[in-house]
């Protein structure tokens, strides 16, 4: 009674203090002080007067009173401290205590710092938040900012502070590989102490387990007697401790205690550690953006230091160290854990269990042999998958051309090829995984049968009892996990060295210069205040990139007097500048002015040093001498480089560029640089996200979008670099007029303009010209003139000769009007090109029902049942029982081996106590070779289908990867055009990269241990049934409370990790982002302010990781907690069964051993339920693909019908022909009518849009011919197996397609021709010349995409390509607009005479290229508006194409 009393003031003390916390009124405190106060004063007494009697240890009332004792003392101390701290109670003015900033702040949602103990260690405060996940989807809002302690700038400023400590202490090198990781400690080795201990009081209680089993099979095999208390003191009756412990109940209730305090120690040890891993790692992808601002440019632009290894270092190296860092715990606990493990078997077994322990300690090297050999095979099938990607995109990003040229075969076979080096390597990878597995099933089975048999029958006398042989059984499971764990912590640490390494060699590499550094500390002062906590910078690779931020000054915006001396902006006087220290300089002699308010150009030769000046001014360079000074101290520079750099962001984001936004100053730039008619044609106009690198652009539009850019800063001094190399001459002139004279320099802006486009230098108000990194002249056009006669003559024929390009440009067909074109055909359907305003509306409501149906695909589905049906029908009809039997049979097994142990046991306790109890002193020793030999053969053949079953998952995983990879690149490869052009290729190729992955390496590893934990759950339960049928009464509801868990976790969990993984693209790009435009950003003074964003795009991420982790931990809790339910209610009800004959103490042992084993899968079964969910996703999502429907290559006539030779005479008839790109949209070509003879040359002309492109896609059934027909020297071409057509005509596409591989390769990839046809073609291609010069010619590498040949030859090489085939039907689809005019001519007469018998359809580009031609179409809108002789139509003055010709002029 006085115990129950006790108990229950303790709870209501509890409940009391709680409601004074939260109602805030601490004058209620004073009734808690005298409770305390009375309870310890009593509780005293009573202890002393126990004393006295001379009542000690051995007593249980005794060791409870001195408990409470201590407890009472305990709680008054903090009592009378929180009063006195406070001044609660007994003073007149308490001190205010306010909550935590964070919490004052309601956009933190992240509680865990702020809670009680309780809830900390229970994430009570996390039921709120999975049950509102269920309802309604978790996004970044739900989940609220990160508690101010988390956030990445805290723990930044923390890691600064330990390297700053470090950097002290050694002066000599502060950022090596063990600085850093003394830096590290220094940060955040607390915590990680507190995880480690949490880790090792875990382990420790785990030990409980074994221990009170086998104290309790041990009392009911004795029958449990019930309590006698011998002793009486002050007339009552005392218990010893040791009576006390010898009661199974109490055991029991013990083991249930230990249990759950066990579960909770470990878990929040896990959540510790990967806490602290997280911060670590926000602090150091912080630290790496911060040293990418400071790097020296020449690293990146000598290819010292690629954005791909800084990429890496983000990307994967600090997760290393975060993993290392979440597993780091174990590195001390694990010994610990052996050690214990191993004590407590040589106290139970003696010898005999230091031969089993040293069966799993002898195989642990052998694991980790097979570990290393898992991560090797890992990585070679990580460079095959890398390979066939690249392979596959390449096939993705020329799907026109191969389906045009009927080439798909040879490059489905080429994709086909590496997938089957990839399947060998996946295959030795499945093996090891195979054999992983195997030994974590198999060790401990052949452990405990080596032990078992060697204790039966080495040591006669020893204890075989039930109590022995289950205890020693859990202990043998305890052993095995640290030692599994061995492998991964070792490789772990091995990697994070790596890492470590390679952080150290990027901290220490050259940085920008001393006085750059000090520079930042003043500019931040003035600028962007906000954002300055944190002393950031960034790196780019293509662009070198560095800047002397400081020492420039902002500019005045006043006329300019040269014979002032104070009117410069910049003067650089004999100046030196390098790349590289060692390296000659790139700049000599330099000795500039750049006049204030006005225009300097800078003209040259290509590779001069132009672009190289403006960089040196700009501080990006090593200077060796001379000064650079600007007349004030400079500001930020609107600068524009000669690679247009864009942000994955909206267009308005990269023109406004973080500026505030003016509407007017908007349009007038946008205008400017003539970009209206490409937002209009954009789905979402300017709101549209540019890709990557401004990937869904052209050339020419990612350069406008960058001078616009610089155009609307509103800074005084602006940097344009060559801004007119991807422009037309109509583009230029607008934006020379517009922009650049217009809105700069009549704003008195300083403008430095690097260009080639001479004809604008009379514009110029001051001219450097260059030559071989020196300053060849400066001054005014005037004083060149009279100074250097022959360099101004020079100037004037390329003047003349450019101004007459700019007559002949074409008006009509202009490269923008071409950008736009492709533009249109990449974002989103064809149909857009050809209509006017109504029909753009259209389309764009047909984008929006693309976003509602992702908005669709992102609805949160139950468990995806079918995806795993379809996963597991793959594996085929063989395959499929194999799994399942061999699963049911192992685990069969697995039961019979502990019940034969359990038989075994208890009959060898029977034998040896008869005799006992028949006081027979000539008994029979019990035999054990009978036992020995059923458990013996059961394990082995446990041990056998451990393998089978470990064999059977991966050879299902790798026969269902192989099905539907190949399944898919069939479907993709067969899909007509349309599709390509409305999916996006990004999906695409996600479907080949990050799903074929999952399935290929992830789904077989978490299908196995997701069959593995749930059977286990479901043996175990029905042991345990078996043993006690009562425990099914109370599994109900314990069933019933684990189902709505994984419900509610599992919708949580899938979001979250959805949320991980989304929010970490963002920070990544936002890296790559900085090292691609380091020079832009510093320019433009603009680190602060990208600082913040990675600081913002860092937080995200964390937070999202730590939802995660405290969502996982939440689901581990309450599933142990369950577990320990059912081990306590399996022992009550086993020990109740026991003590009333009904069941053996062997098999209360087996029972108990099984309910251990529930509260350790449980949770692993929900965790891998809500893996394998988020991982069918991937099976999903490639049979939405594999549902694509394929164009139709059957033809009505058989090869046998077709001339060998067909088309031989190259007459094309075509009657009353209507195309449209989808039978859902309009026709694009309506009613055509044409005949064309045996090699007549036709041109085809016509505004965009007017469906020219379409004509050409018509003769090769690319789309979807609904009316008439076209008929090709007699055969209907709608007759013939499409391969066999395409493969019969040539085509040039406007845009030049080159694949990586030979010249040889892209010239001819079916290997049907001689070296001396490939040569005859490329002379014809006037690219002979270009070929033998290189090395190893027709074998000569081409890079992806033929990025290592100009645009010009790249199209050059697709006529060569043309050229080729010798077919008698040759189309050119604008195929010269990529070259120069001189270039063109020639070829225009080649064509003539080189293809004079065979039939040409040339669509034009500049009208002039079709004027030879025997024919000329005229297209508008889908119909042939004018079709006869050029001569003719241009003889009639209201003809259609004499007025193209006019404007052509």
């Amino acid at each position: 009674m006085p115990a129950g009393m006790a108990f229950l003031a303790a709870i209501t003390s509890v409940v009391y203090y709680h409601n004074i916390e939260t109602s805030n009124f601490p004058k209620l405190l004073i009734a808690l002080l005298f409770y305390w106060t009375l309870a310890f004063i009593t509780k005293t007494i009573k202890f002393v007067k126990f004393c006295d009697n001379g009542v000690g240890f051995s007593q249980l009332r005794f060791c409870l009173t001195g408990l409470l004792v201590v407890l009472y003392g305990m709680l008054l101390a903090v009592e009378i401290n929180v009063i006195r701290v406070r001044r609660y109670v007994f003073f007149k003015t308490p001190k205010e205590v306010k909550p935590p900033e964070d919490l004052q702040d309601l956009g933190v949602r992240f509680l865990q710092p702020f809670v009680n103990l309780l809830s900390k260690g229970t994430y009570w405060w996390m039921n709120t938040f999975i049950k509102t996940a269920h309802k309604k989807p978790i996004d970044l809002k739900t989940i609220g900012k990160l508690p101010i302690a988390m956030r990445a700038l805290t723990n930044y400023i923390l890691l600064n502070e330990a390297f700053e400590a470090q950097k002290n202490k050694r002066s000599s090198s502060p950022q090596g590989s063990r600085s850093i990781w003394r830096a590290l400690c220094c940060a955040f080795g607390r915590p990680l102490l507190l995880s480690s201990t949490f880790r090792i009081l875990a382990d420790l209680l785990g030990f409980a387990g074994p221990l009170c089993i086998s104290g309790i099979v041990h009392n009911v095999g004795k029958g449990n007697n019930t309590i006698r208390p011998q002793t009486k003191i002050l007339g009552v009756f005392f218990i010893s401790s040791q009576e006390f412990l010898s009661n199974a109940y109490v055991l029991a209730v013990l083991l249930f205690f230990a249990l759950l305090l066990q579960r909770t120690f470990l878990q929040a040890s896990y959540y510790v550690a990967i806490e602290t891993g997280i911060n670590l790692r926000g602090a150091i992808q912080t630290k790496i953006y911060n040293k990418i601002m400071q790097l020296s440019t020449s690293n990146m632009s000598m290819g010292e230091m690629t954005a791909g290894q800084i990429c890496n270092l983000v990307a994967i190296d600090t997760n290393q160290l975060m993993w290392f860092f979440f597993l780091c715990p174990n590195l001390w606990a694990m010994p610990v854990q052996i050690i214990v493990g191993v004590l407590l078997l040589y106290y139970l077994l003696g010898i005999s269990a230091l031969i089993g322990a040293a069966v799993i300690i002898v195989l642990a090297p052998v694991q980790y042999f097979v570990a290393t050999k898992l991560s090797q095979a890992q990585r070679s099938t990580l460079e095959y998958s890398n390979e066939r990607l690249k392979k596959t995109n390449e096939m993705l990003r020329g799907i026109k051309l191969l389906k045009l040229y009927a080439w798909e075969h040879i490059f489905h076979s080429s994709v086909e090829e590496t997938r089957q080096k990839e399947m060998t390597s996946l295959k030795s990878f499945a093996l090891y995984t195979s054999i992983s597995i195997f030994m974590n099933a198999a060790i401990p089975i052949a452990a405990v049968l080596i032990t078992f048999v060697v204790h039966a029958h080495l040591t006669r006398k020893a204890d075989f009892s039930p109590s022995v042989a289950f205890a020693s059984l859990s202990l043998f499971h305890i052993l095995v996990s640290p030692l599994f764990l061995l492998s991964s912590v070792v490789r772990s640490t091995v990697k994070a060295l790596v890492s470590v390494q390679k952080l150290s060699e990027f901290l220490s590499s050259e940085e920008i210069g001393e006085e750059h550094d000090k520079s930042s500390e003043l500019r931040s002062a003035d600028n962007h205040s906000k954002y300055q906590a944190v002393p950031l910078k960034v790196v780019n690779r293509k662009r070198p990139a560095r800047e002397d931020w400081n020492n420039y000054s902002s500019h005045m915006r006043r006329p300019i007097n040269i014979t002032e001396a104070d009117d410069f902006c910049v003067k650089i006087t004999n100046g030196f500048f390098t790349w590289t220290p060692e390296g000659p300089p790139a700049l000599s002699n330099i000795d500039i002015r750049i006049p204030q308010g006005q225009l300097t150009m800078i003209v040259g030769q290509v590779g001069c040093g132009k672009s190289s000046l403006l960089l040196a001014i700009l501080g990006e360079m090593q200077k060796i001498s001379g000064n650079i000074s600007w007349s004030r101290k400079r500001g930020a520079v609107a600068y524009a480089s000669q690679k247009p750099w864009l942000l994955n962001a909206t267009v308005e984001e990269n023109i406004t560029f973080e500026s505030s936004f003016n509407k007017q100053r908007y349009k007038a730039v946008i205008d400017a640089c003539s970009l209206q008619p490409d937002i209009d044609i954009l789905p979402h106009g300017d709101q549209t996200q540019i890709g990557e690198r401004g990937i869904n652009l052209s050339g020419g539009q990612r350069q406008r979008i960058s001078v616009a850019r610089a155009l609307y800063q509103q800074t005084n001094v602006v940097f344009l670099d060559d801004p007119f190399s991807a422009l037309d001459i109509h583009l230029s002139d607008h934006l020379m007029q517009e922009g650049i004279l217009k809105m700069l320099r009549e704003d008195k802006r300083t403008i430095v303009l690097v260009t080639h486009k001479l004809q604008y230098l009379p514009h110029a108000d001051w001219i450097i010209a260059m030559k071989d990194g020196n300053i060849q002249r400066e001054g005014t056009l005037k004083d060149i003139q009279k100074s250097e006669t022959e360099l101004f003559e020079h100037w004037k024929t390329l003047m003349n000769r450019q101004d007459q390009e700019l007559e002949k440009e074409t008006t009509i067909e202009e490269n923008p009007v071409l950008e736009r074109t492709n533009l249109r055909r990449t974002m989103y359907s064809r149909e857009a090109l050809l209509k006017d305003d109504e029909e753009d509306e259209e389309e764009v409501t047909e984008s929006d029902d693309e976003d509602n149906l992702s908005s669709v695909l992102h609805q949160r589905a139950k468990m995806p049942w079918r995806a795993c049906g379809k996963y597991l029908s793959a594996a085929g009809i063989l395959l499929l029982p194999l799994l399942l039997l061999s699963q049911l049979l192992k685990h069969t097994v697995m039961v019979a081996i502990d019940y034969c142990l359990a038989l075994w046991t208890e009959h060898a306790i029977s034998i040896k106590t008869e005799p006992e109890i028949k006081n027979c002193s000539q008994c029979m020793e019990f035999d054990h070779s009978q036992y020995s030999k059923v458990f013996s053969i059961l394990c082995c053949l446990g041990i056998v289908l451990c393998l089978v079953t470990s064999i059977a998952v991966e050879w299902t995983g790798l026969k269902v990867t192989k099905k539907l990879h190949s399944s898919l690149l069939n479907k993709i490869i067969l899909a007509p055009m349309r599709f390509f052009e409305t999916t996006p290729l990004g999906s695409i190729l996600n479907r080949f990269s990050a799903d074929c992955n999952t399935i290929d390496q992830h789904i077989p590893a978490t299908l196995e241990c997701l069959s593995r934990s749930t059977l286990l759950c479901v043996s175990a339960l029905a042991v345990i049934s078996y043993v006690t049928p009562m425990f099914l009464i109370a599994l109900v509801p314990l069933a019933i409370m684990c189902y709505f868990i994984q419900k509610y976790f599992r919708v949580a969990s899938r979001d979250l990790q959805q949320l991980d993984d989304s929010t970490q693209l963002p920070l990544l790009s936002h890296f790559s982002e900085t090292v691609e435009g380091l020079t832009t950003i510093r320019a433009f003074r603009y680190e602060a302010k990208f600082r913040q964003k990675l600081l913002e795009y860092t937080d995200s991420n964390n937070i999202a990781s730590l939802f995660l982790t405290a969502a996982n931990r939440w689901l581990e809790v309450r599933m142990e907690y369950i577990g320990a339910c059912v081990v306590l209610i399996a022992a009550v009800t086993s020990i109740t069964s026991c003590l009333y004959n009904k069941i053996t103490s062997g098999l209360v042992g087996l029972g108990l051993t099984y309910a251990l084993m529930v509260s350790n899968y449980l949770n692993w079964m929900v965790r891998n339920l809500a893996d394998m969910e988020i991982q069918l996703g991937a099976v999903k999502r490639i049979n939405g693909l594999l549902k694509t429907e394929a164009e139709n290559y059957e033809g009505l006539l058989s090869s046998s019908q077709i001339p060998q030779n067909w088309p031989d005479r190259g007459e094309i008839q075509i009657q009353n022909l209507s195309v449209r790109y989808d039978s859902n949209l309009k026709p694009v070509l309506k009613h055509v009518n044409a005949h064309i003879s045996p090699g007549q040359k036709i041109g085809i002309c016509g505004r965009t849009g007017s469906g020219k492109s379409s004509f050409s896609l018509a003769f090769f059934r690319m789309v979807d011919t609904f009316e008439g027909r076209i008929i090709i020297d007699g055969i209907d071409i709608a007759k013939l197996p499409l391969q066999t057509l395409r493969s019969r005509l040539s085509i040039i596409l406007q845009d030049p397609i080159l694949f990586s591989g030979t010249i040889r390769f892209n010239l001819d990839p079916e290997k049907k021709c001689t070296d001396s046809m490939l040569w005859e073609a490329l002379e014809i291609a006037q690219l002979k010349h270009v070929v033998k010069a290189l090395p190893g010619g027709l074998d000569a590498i081409v890079t992806e995409g033929g990025e290592n040949f100009s645009q010009g030859q790249r199209q050059l090489f697709c006529l060569a390509r043309a050229f080729v085939r010798k077919t008698s039907i040759f189309i050119m689809d604008e195929a010269t607009a990529s070259i120069d005019m001189a270039t063109e001519n020639i070829l225009q007469k080649v064509v003539m005479t080189a293809f004079a018998d065979r039939t040409v359809v040339t669509i034009a580009h500049r009208v002039h290229t079709i004027l030879n031609s025997d024919l000329v179409i005229v297209m508008k809108r889908g119909v042939i508006l004018e079709y006869d002789k050029p001569e003719v139509l241009l003889e009639q003055e209201d003809s259609v194409f004499a007025s193209f010709v006019q404007a052509d002029k």
